[in-house]
This record gives C-alpha cells, structure tokens and sequence, in this order.
C-alpha cells in the first residue's frame, strides 16, 4: 500500500513518529492508502529548511521563479490524467470534473502568479512641492505556512502556495488529511521540475498537530488558511498575539436570488450547477435559492425534474454527474441536516436519502458515501437548516415577493462569502448586488472566475482577499523610502 510521505528540503521522507493514518476512497469506503502521521517536530524540520532556503531563493530574480513554476506548470499538465484521477479517488468528485477544472486551474494558478510577480510594480509619490519622492518598496515576507481544504484539493493548495513562492517567500504547507495524495504527487513533480530545496516544504498529518504547529511556529510569518470557520476562529486566536499576517477564507450559506425576468433556460442550466456540482462540497455553492413567486411553481418543478435527472455514481464513469460525499464523518453530518430539516418542517421535495451502491466501471464493490441530491421547501429562512453551512447536496428553495424581502432572507446568516443575482433589469442587479452582504457576487453567472480580482468573505466567512495582486503583496512586507530633492 502506498505511503503518503512528507517533501522537506527538496527529499520525500517519512514522519519522525513512523506512525501512519489511513485514507480512505469515498467511493469504496476502503483503505487504499496511508498518511505521514507527522507532529510539530515535522513543522520544526520543515520551518528549518525553508528557513535556510529563504536568503537564496529571495534574491532569485522574478524571471528565474518565473522559469522553475512553468517547468512545473508544463509537468502538472504532462500528468492531468493521473492527478485528476487521483484527486476523484481521494475527494470522490467524478474525474471528468477534476479534468475539465480542478487540475487545469492548478496550472492556471501557478502560471498567472509566475508571471505576475514579473509585473509587480512598487509605487512612487512626489510630496507637494516636489520637495521630496516617497517610495515604496516589497521584500518577501520570509518563511510563510499555507494550510488547504480538502473539497478542492490541488486547486485550493496551489492558489496559496503559488502567490507565496512567485512572491519570494518559502512555503511550510499542510493539504487537508482528507484528500493528501494530490499534494504528494505535486512533490513528485516540484523535486523534477527543479525547484531548490526548502522552497516548498508539505507536511502531511491531522490539523491539531500539523495545522497547529503550523500557525504557533515562531519563525512563520503569515497564515493563508482556507477551511472552516470554527478552525478559522482558532487560528485567529493563536496567531494574533503573534502579530502574524492572516488570510483566512472560510464557511459560506450563499444565497441565489432569482427574479422572473431572468433567462430561465440559462438559469435553470446554471443554477443546477451551482447547487450539486462537487456533491455541493464547494464554498461557493448557491445552497438557498430564493425565487420571485409568479416564478416560483414553474421553477421547482423544473429544479426537481432536472435534480432527478442527475446521475449519481462511480467517479470513474464519464456520465456520471454527482460523485461520492468526501468522508464517512461528513457524510453523517449532511445525513443530520437533513433529519434536521425535517423536524424544523421541510418538505423533501426530491433525494433526501442514502443510496444504494452504484454500479462500477470497474468491477470493484463501489461500498462508499452516496447521498441523493436533495432540495427541500417550507422552511423558515431563519431555521438552522437555512443559517448552517451543510457543504453537501442539499438545498432549499422558497418563494419571496420583494427585493426588500429577500435582501433580509439572504443577509440573515451569519456568513457573507458570495451570492448569484438572476435578472434581466441592469438596475435592479446592481442595485441588490450592492445591497446584498458578500464578497464576491455573481450576476447571471456562477463560478466565472479571473485571478486578477482579489476574492474572499464578509463577515464570518474570512478575512483579507486572495487572488490578483493582493495574494502577491500579502506575503510581502512594505518599506517606505522617502528622499528629500
């Protein structure tokens, strides 16, 4: 069985305890692999040796960081095929997603942060008078620690550890134990692509021993965190007192605001996107969909026929749509929710079960995690199937009148991550997009993405932003320069 070991000062190795964990595949529910079990003495030898390859690699010129992450880039698309697989073993999503997104995004992350950190410019200012230039200069932060979710495993991993090694800095990362082995392979590939050693450390292992480490290490500057918001909480705690540079982007309950006047066929399209792709495990997800009432019969009868149309299967299968939950812990608790939901009142209106095991491409007994996609109506907005995040296939649908209306439904949670808008009416879209409580909305679209725009939560869905230039210069430390003329 294939271990799963720590990449620290450029060599793979296994954990100093030797103890390993195992990982399971969603979709068989069986061991097929094993973890490093590491602890803070992994954290100490990795901080160590990205703290001796910081001098070096931050006086490497943007060009030569530039050269070695496209070497890389060039090496993740050599093997889409093998870390996309690997991914759909690890996560359960189908493959055919983890091909058309999470590893080409992988590539696209590594790619636009080469090439930005070429075009990082420093500010200049001419006081009044031109009695004096004030300049601002960048250094790399020095040793920082990036810690991933497991939902998009080398999607997410790489979004944080790209910025932080095109910026200069050296990199003590920690992917989610859920979901490890696409992470491995990267070290794979890093140690080929010729990345000098300590540049990226990975440290495997359970977040109260690595992730802890991680955040209370004295010689790690920053925390890039993206995860849950109760982990979240305490990685503020630890790390503030420190005054550590943050980024944490967490939990979501997003609304998707449907009004009548909106492209119903494209809506419709996307809107069953944005509820189950991923089996509803992304951050992002549209997971209460609020819907005009002159509109709201017509939709939820076509919502439900084309959620029943979903297939639900092995992630190998191209035709399969919905894969297996992540892991038998997450599993029971979108199970709970549901329960939940029906003693607040909902009606299951589609899914709402386990199902049976589907059948396999590949011959093996397919024993793992399968939930139907489930909507559910009736429900107050201010239960707590509608304030909780569930990060599963479950959503609920409920009718509103007023655009003040559904502003409060959809300002209710405690959570401000993003929101999708459907209308036609320029005003009315602008209008709620400026009213309605997120970091990022979407109008008659989900999901489109450009890594140049800073993206991250309001309230307890995170702090600071990442993508753009913002990634850049958050693992960066600024200096003002003044000179008298």
């Amino acid at each position: 069985m294939e271990q799963i070991k720590n990449y620290i000062g450029g060599e793979l190795s296994g954990p100093i305890s030797a103890a390993f964990l195992d990982n399971f595949e969603p979709a068989t529910g069986m061991v097929y692999s094993q973890i490093a079990d590491s602890d803070e003495r992994d954290v100490k030898m990795a901080a160590e040796a990205a703290k001796a390859a910081f001098p070096s690699w931050s006086a490497t010129s943007a060009e030569d960081r530039f050269a070695i992450l496209m070497r890389l880039c060039h090496l993740i698309e050599r093997d889409l095929d093998a870390l996309a697989q690997a991914e759909s073993r690890d996560n359960g999503k189908p493959v055919s997603l983890a091909c058309a997104i999470d590893i080409p995004r992988a590539v696209a992350n590594f790619r636009f942060y080469a090439t930005a950190a070429i075009h990082l410019a420093n500010e200049s200012h001419d006081t009044v008078g031109r009695a004096a230039i004030n300049y601002t200069l960048r250094h790399p932060l020095g040793v920082v620690g990036c810690i991933s979710p497991w939902n998009l495993p080398l999607y997410l991993f790489t979004w944080k550890i790209a910025p932080a090694i095109a910026a200069g800095c050296t990199v003590v990362a920690k992917p989610s134990e859920v979901t490890p082995m696409t992470a491995f392979m990267l070290s794979k590939l890093c140690i080929e692509a010729g990345l000098p050693a300590g540049v990226l450390n990975i440290v495997h292992g359970l977040g109260p021993k690595v992730g802890s480490a991680i955040v209370e290490h004295s010689d790690i500057k920053a925390i890039s965190f993206t995860g849950g918001t109760k982990t979240g909480e305490e990685i503020a705690r630890t790390a503030a007192p420190r005054f550590k540079k943050l980024s944490l982007e967490l939990g979501g309950k997003n609304p998707n605001i449907i009004f009548a006047d909106c492209n119903y066929d494209e809506m419709l399209a996307t809107t069953i996107r944005s509820s189950f792709s991923n089996q509803g495990e992304i951050c992002l997800c549209g997971s209460r969909i609020f819907v005009e009432r002159s509109l709201y019969e017509r939709f939820k009868h076509d919502f439900v026929e084309r959620t029943n149309a979903l297939k639900v299967g092995d992630p190998r299968d191209d035709a399969t749509d919905v894969g297996a939950i992540v892991s038998k812990q997450h599993f029971d608790k979108i199970l709970s929710y549901i329960e939940l939901a029906k003693e607040e009142g909902g009606t299951i209106l589609t899914g709402g079960s386990v199902l049976e095991p589907p059948k396999s491409v590949g011959g093996e007994k397919l024993d793992g995690w399968f939930i139907e996609p489930t909507v559910i109506e009736g429900l107050p907005f201010d239960c707590r199937t509608n304030q909780e995040e569930i990060f599963g296939p479950v959503v609920t649908i409920m009718p509103f009148d007023t655009e003040d209306e559904v502003l409060a439904y959809a300002n209710s949670v405690r959570y401000g991550l993003s929101a999708t808008i459907w209308t036609e009416n320029l005003s009315r879209a602008h209008r709620v997009a400026a009213k309605v409580e997120a970091g990022i909305v979407w109008i008659n679209c989900w999901l489109l993405r450009d890594l140049r725009t800073p993206f991250g939560g309001v309230k307890d869905s995170g702090l600071g932003r990442e993508g753009g230039f913002e990634a850049l210069k958050f693992f960066t430390e600024e200096k003002n320069v003044c000179v008298k003329l």
